[in-house]
């Protein structure tokens, strides 16, 4: 079963977006799964990979709500840097042999729910103009963006 289900009201309306955010989730899962097998090396690969991700799609998403004059851009990346801080704390005391993954899942998916639906919900729309997307209520492929964007994210 899984920890977090993706589910539409978690949609940005931007495709290549909310399949990065997907992505996030499932790690969640395989964190999760890792977690109950009580294997401890899985349990930190995923850690690391789940971090790594979440890196390269907060770096993506900030250089979007640059390219689309998204006025608080820099409280965006504030929120950003404080969780990246909270995240390597885990991954520290991960490091020194404890076992983090109980306490960091709980905290990553309320985090993950209330950022998702907040803080990105705001920069939707700035962002859709920017593409041309502004089809508000319609789910978007993120045209040119989205298709180039799904190699790099898979």
């Amino acid at each position: 079963m899984a920890y977090l289900h993706w589910s539409s009201d978690l949609e940005t309306g931007i495709e290549v977006i909310d399949t990065q955010h997907q992505r996030i989730v499932d790690y969640l899962n395989e964190l999760n799964t890792a977690n109950d097998s009580g294997d401890r090396n899985a349990t930190n690969h995923v850690l690391s990979e789940l971090v790594d991700y979440t890196l390269t799609h907060f770096a993506f998403e900030e250089e979007l709500q640059e390219k689309a004059g998204y006025p608080f851009i820099k409280a965006h990346k504030r929120v950003h840097e404080i969780f990246t801080k909270r995240v390597a704390e885990f991954q520290k005391r991960a490091d020194a042999g404890e076992n983090v993954a109980p306490e960091l899942l709980s905290m990553l998916k309320i985090w993950l729910v209330n950022h998702i639906k907040g803080d990105d919900a705001d920069y939707v729309e700035s962002v859709k103009k920017m593409l041309g997307l502004e089809s508000a209520g319609n789910k978007v492929d993120g045209g040119w963006l989205g298709t180039a964007l799904k190699k790099f994210f898979g």
